[in-house]
């Protein structure tokens, strides 16, 4: 492939993400919080900060929580006002999904969510590997207008989800397929040679140790849940390069 038929979205957790995933070429990056939850909003200063350093393709997930993608009023309302701060700070575009009791797409509420979004570009996240029926999702999700789904194949990875990745890219109709998880340099050209999908999802994170020299071993932030309290990760350009490279082979 040459350059301009595909493109590379890289989920970014921090301001310092999306700088390394644009200087490496890449074309979007899926702002987020809470990556261990899956990603969930990020806040007022990470978004404004994002949009100076993003020339382009700054998307934005709304999601209020992590856990599962049935939302109830508050939380529905929650969303409706982030998408409005997204926009009003220069978002591209934004990131949501919404679905049943019975795993199905929530039509109504993402009826709401798509008229407050008008005029950006919206794409689907994962909630559509959670969905019972993956192609009465997508119907529902075209038929509601959305940009793009992005997708494992609703396996646990982009390349054991591949069979179902390949023959939703050949039933779309209008709604680009992006396939995402656990893709890498390793794997991405196999996987747009199986699937025929143009756009891909990655974060291409690489761990950082912290700085600080003073460290007390017997608390953890997380409370009992054990979390890394002295390290982190961040989008590593040099995969995202190497990502790059590949397709071009």
């Amino acid at each position: 492939m040459n350059r301009e038929e595909f493109k590379i979205e890289i989920c970014a957790n921090s301001v310092e993400s999306v700088k390394a995933a644009f200087e490496a070429g890449a074309d979007r990056v899926e702002l987020c919080a809470g990556m261990l939850e899956g990603g969930t909003t990020p806040s007022y200063g990470t978004i404004a900060m994002a949009r100076d350093l993003a020339p382009r393709g700054l998307h934005v997930i709304i999601r209020p929580r992590g856990g599962d993608f049935l939302y109830n009023d508050l939380e529905r309302e929650t969303m409706l006002r982030d998408i409005e701060l997204a926009r009003r700070l220069g978002a591209d575009g934004v990131v949501f999904g919404c679905l049943t009791a019975d795993g199905d797409v929530d039509r109504e509420t993402m009826r709401l969510l798509m008229e407050a979004a008008q005029g950006m570009s919206v794409t689907f996240h994962r909630a559509f590997d959670m969905c019972r029926n993956p192609f009465a999702a997508l119907q529902a999700i075209e038929d509601l207008g959305c940009h793009r789904i992005l997708t494992s194949g609703q396996e646990a990875t982009a390349e054991a989800g591949i069979p179902l990745l390949r023959q939703l890219t050949e039933h779309a109709r209008h709604t680009l397929i992006m396939p995402g998880c656990g893709i890498n340099a390793s794997n991405i050209a196999a996987i747009a040679t199986a699937t025929g999908a143009r756009e891909f999802h990655l974060s291409a994170r690489t761990p950082l140790e912290s700085a600080m020299r003073h460290r007390n071993p017997r608390v953890s932030m997380g409370g009992t849940v054990q979390v890394a309290e002295y390290g982190r990760d961040a989008t590593d350009p040099r995969k995202v390069k190497e990502v790059i490279g590949r397709l071009l082979q």
